[in-house]
């Protein structure tokens, strides 16, 4: 070719230089890879629900879905998941068979049922618009078919209702037809009618956009900006100059008889992966996922090379160790500027999220503000009794001798002992921290047909009881509350409360649970709700 013929051909300089030679290297982008860390907690509560929802009554016992965490991807345990996110889940006691001991069961929570009922209100408000993806999913296909097991993997990437094929198909059997059974061997899915106002790209869609607003024949082409930071090289940039002015290809034309190899299946490529993650409702897709459909859309096998050798159109993230393909034009300093109509599902979930930790903030700030009231009034007793002890030491040190004075030391250590349980026995309120691990504590004590003997509060009228009960604490020998207390120096094998006697005592301001149910005001007392669960009313 003469150098006149190849100016005006760009062509034939694309042609001349291997599309596999030119590679542009990759790198990172915060704002991108930022965009998809911002959805990964609403994914994960996204994903526990979905496992819960998928149980026979909508409902599971708490141990069987923590056997299943790993699979969940969920790095916390479920009890503390359940607290993170109150607005989800309720949880009651139950029995997994009729004679096992009662366990906690997780179950839909009223403010979730509602917001799954505005999700069927969504979904059906925009059922058009799903039936048209759906549609053009399969126009771009090689035979117009798609795998009906392809199909379900990516239906939450492109906003499928769970129940698409059974619900949303048989409703328009003018578009699609399906071809065996889903879930028994092979099944697909084949378009029935072609519907031109479907095979529109977005590209095409913009550009007869542009020509209307202008008057002026606009030429569909693709969005290329390069991120700040990023230079390409002068064979490069060449390459992308002369690979632009090729004319598009539409995702949805016939491509049977281009070169695989050719620029022009290349442009035809970046088309269809342009427009499946126009489709997608985050304008990203992970490039695993797409690579299933490269038989269908006629992909090579070195595919994922497109999303950095024009990373102008595309990013490829690597956050979280998987590859994902998204879309530069839909995002705007790292926020989602394309949205989806189907986004509003997500949007009513995010709000149903935020005020479940709404109050569970709430509920942690009034505890921390019970907490610090109860440690200031305690602050304030035992100053006053060390004003009140530390006068009296002073006067009886002047009045008795050494020998004595040593004696009547030890006398009021003991004393000392006695009056500060009497304090410490005095009715006073209990913040609800304090109350609710109490609730907890009796919930954990062994089961028993009787109530824990001896009743509670114990009696305060005879001091030596006092006594006897402070020196059992001490030595960690049995009494009354239903289970064996140990000292905090050294653990041992008890029940669940002991284990935890530790844990709790650093929230009970130094006072162990057994010492706070002896302390509890008169008219507390204890029932069992079920076998296994001890309450406390106060």
């Amino acid at each position: 070719h003469s150098i006149h013929e190849s100016l005006l051909n760009p062509e034939i300089n694309l042609q001349a230089k291997s599309i596999s030679s030119l590679k542009v290297s990759w790198r990172k982008d915060l704002k991108l890879d930022e965009a998809i860390v911002k959805d990964r907690r609403y994914k994960l509560c996204a994903r526990v629900v979905k496992e819960v929802l998928n149980e026979p009554g909508q409902v599971i016992p708490l141990p069987y879905l923590e056997k299943r965490r790993e699979r969940l991807r969920l790095n916390v345990k479920i009890k503390t998941f359940l607290d993170q996110n109150p607005a989800l889940f309720d949880t009651y006691y139950d029995r997994i068979r009729p004679k096992s001991q009662p366990v906690r069961f997780v179950r839909v929570s009223d403010r979730l049922r509602d917001f799954l009922e505005e999700e069927r209100r969504i979904y059906s408000k925009n059922e058009g618009f799903v039936v048209s993806k759906l549609c053009k999913l399969l126009m771009m296909a090689k035979d117009k078919v798609v795998s009906v097991d392809k199909l379900a993997h990516v239906k939450r990437e492109f906003g499928f209702p769970n129940d698409f094929l059974v619900n949303l198909v048989p409703k328009y059997p003018n578009h699609f037809r399906l071809i065996g059974v889903p879930g028994e061997g092979n099944s697909f899915l084949e378009l029935v009618d072609w519907n031109p106002e479907f095979a529109k790209s977005v590209i095409e869609q913009r550009a007869e956009e542009e020509s209307r607003l202008t008057g002026i024949r606009a030429r569909p082409n693709f969005y290329y900006k390069l991120p700040p930071g990023v230079f390409l090289k002068k064979e490069m940039r060449e390459w992308v100059r002369d690979w632009l002015e090729l004319d598009y290809i539409s995702p949805y034309a016939d491509v049977s008889h281009l070169d695989q190899a050719s620029p022009e299946m290349e442009k035809r490529a970046v088309g269809v992966f342009h427009e499946l993650l126009s489709l997608s409702l985050y304008k990203r897709v992970p490039v695993p996922i797409l690579g299933k459909f490269s038989e269908e859309y006629r992909l090579s096998n070195a595919f994922s090379s497109v999303f950095t050798r024009h990373s102008g159109i595309f990013y490829m993230s690597l956050k979280g160790g998987i590859k994902t393909a998204m879309l530069r034009e839909a995002y705007k300093d790292g926020e989602l500027i394309d949205r989806d109509p189907l986004l509003e599902i997500k949007d009513k979930f995010v709000e149903l999220l935020a005020e479940g930790w709404r109050e569970r903030a709430e509920l942690l700030r009034l505890q921390r503000e019970d907490a610090k009231k109860h440690k200031e009034m305690m602050a304030m007793k035992d100053q006053d009794y060390d004003e009140k002890e530390s006068s009296e030491e002073l006067e009886d040190y002047g009045e008795k001798e050494s020998s004595e004075e040593a004696e009547d030391y030890d006398e009021k250590q003991s004393t000392f002992v006695v009056l500060l349980l009497k304090v410490e026995a005095s009715d006073r309120p209990l913040c609800v921290s304090q109350y609710s691990l109490v609730n907890y504590a009796c919930s954990m004590l062994p089961y028993s047909q009787l109530e824990p003997h001896p009743p509670y509060p114990p009696s305060r009228n005879v001091v030596g009881e006092d006594i006897t009960y402070y020196e059992q604490r001490q030595n960690g020998q049995q009494h009354g509350n239903g289970h064996r207390h140990h000292s905090h120096r050294s653990h041992h094998d008890g029940t669940p409360a002991e284990d935890n006697c530790c844990k709790w005592l650093k929230e009970l301001d130094d006072q162990c649970v057994c010492d706070l149910l002896s302390l509890l005001h008169e008219h507390a007392q204890l029932r069992m709700n079920v076998p296994g669960e001890w309450t406390l009313n106060s």
